[in-house]
């Protein structure tokens, strides 16, 4: 599953503070907070935005000096609740250079989502808080253990959501750019 993504997101209705505190009785490795830039694009070849559901995105990020480049697409694809992404990833060396090549390729700008990250690990799960600006802030739990299948990894994910006892807001089916949007 090296190039699929399992991940569920939820809105924090109450402070992030004690969600932590629960991932830290549990033995969780906290991150540092990283300021994350995302610059999403549409293809000239393949409007994103075509569908009434978007099932793929292109994004360009930059964080904290570093940068790489993403594409997504999103499980079953014409359904509005996703199970899953295959998800292509590098890093790259130079943002702008890759952002002048995709404007050279007449590919365009559809979003920006610009969020602090706070990354925490355990048992083979990232929680993910994310302050997202103009959003508000949300929880993102993403499986990164081995699973030889989808609902495998689905099944994991959400034992561990459920042994945190934590008082979650909605899930939320959506990525980022979706919300930015406005294609709730």
């Amino acid at each position: 599953m090296k190039y699929t993504e399992v991940e569920q997101k939820f809105r924090l209705l109450s402070p992030a503070a004690e969600l932590k505190a629960r991932l830290t009785a549990l033995g969780a490795t906290p991150g540092r907070p990283a300021r994350q830039v995302d610059t999403y694009y549409n293809a000239p070849h393949r409007d994103f935005l075509d569908n009434e559901v978007v099932s793929e995105w292109l994004r360009v990020r930059v964080e904290d000096g570093a940068a790489s480049v993403n594409f997504k697409r999103f499980h079953p694809i014409a359904s509005p609740v996703k199970t899953h992404c295959d998800e292509y990833e590098s890093a790259v060396a130079d943002a702008e250079a890759v952002r002048r090549l995709l404007d050279s390729l007449d590919f365009t700008e559809l979003t920006v989502v610009d969020k602090t990250r706070e990354e925490w690990h355990l048992d083979g799960i990232a929680v993910a808080f994310d302050t997202v600006a103009g959003l508000g802030d949300f929880v993102e739990f993403e499986f990164k253990g081995d699973a030889d299948t989808v609902p495998q990894a689905t099944a994991r994910l959400e034992a561990f959501i459920s042994t945190l006892d934590a008082a979650l807001g909605p899930r939320v089916h959506l990525g980022y750019p979706h919300l930015t949007l406005g294609l709730e």
